[in-house]
C-alpha cells in the first residue's frame, strides 16, 4: 500500500511511503511542477494500492511573518481544491488532515507564539530527518513527509486517528 502525503501551496511537496516498511518512494515538489506534473506524478500511482492524506488548511489570519494576505489565500485556495479534485478524477482514495492532527502526532505543536515560521520549519525538518535518517530532507519535504508518515501509522493503526 502506498502512502501519500499532500502538503499544498507553493513551498509544498507530494510524498509516497511504502505503508508496511515506511521507505520513502518518491518525491515531487509542487513550486517547481506544472499541474500536468502533479496529474502525471498522481496517476503513476494505482489506486486500489494507495491512499491519501491532504493536509486541510485555512487561511492564516496571524499575525507577524505568519500572516496571509488575501491574495496568497485565494492562490492556496486554488491550489488545495486542484490537489482534491485530482484525487477524486484519479479515484485515489483520501482523508484530509488538519496541521494541528499530525502535528500533534509528532509533537510539533508550536509552544512559543512568538516563534518565526522558518524555525517552525527547522522544527519539522529536524523531525523528519530523525525519523528518516537516511533521506536528505528539505524544508519542502519535511512536512509532506511528516504527513504521509502520520498516514501510515493511523492505517496501521499505530496513532490515533481521532
Amino acid at each position: 500500500m502506498n502512502i501519500i502525503g499532500i502538503d499544498p501551496g507553493n513551498s509544498g511537496s507530494l510524498m509516497r511511503i511504502d505503508a508496511s516498511s515506511g521507505s520513502v518512494w518518491s518525491f515531487l515538489q509542487t513550486e517547481k511542477a506544472t499541474e500536468r506534473d502533479i496529474v502525471d506524478w498522481l496517476l503513476d500511482h494505482d489506486p486500489s494500492e494507495s491512499f491519501a492524506f491532504l493536509e486541510r488548511v485555512g487561511p492564516n489570519r496571524g499575525h507577524g511573518d505568519r500572516k496571509q494576505g488575501a491574495s496568497s489565500m485565494f492562490t492556496f485556495g486554488q491550489s488545495y481544491g486542484f490537489l482534491r479534485g485530482v484525487l477524486i478524477a484519479t479515484g485515489i482514495a483520501f482523508e484530509e488532515v488538519s496541521p494541528q492532527k499530525w502535528q500533534a502526532a509528532f509533537n510539533l505543536k508550536r509552544t512559543d507564539k512568538e516563534e518565526s515560521t522558518t524555525d517552525k520549519k527547522n522544527r519539522h525538518k529536524s523531525k523528519a530527518q530523525q525519523l528518516f535518517p537516511a533521506e536528505k530532507i528539505t524544508h519542502w519535504k519535511a512536512d509532506a513527509l511528516l504527513i504521509a508518515e502520520y498516514g501510515r501509522r493511523v492505517r496501521t493503526q499505530t496513532v490515533e486517528a481521532t
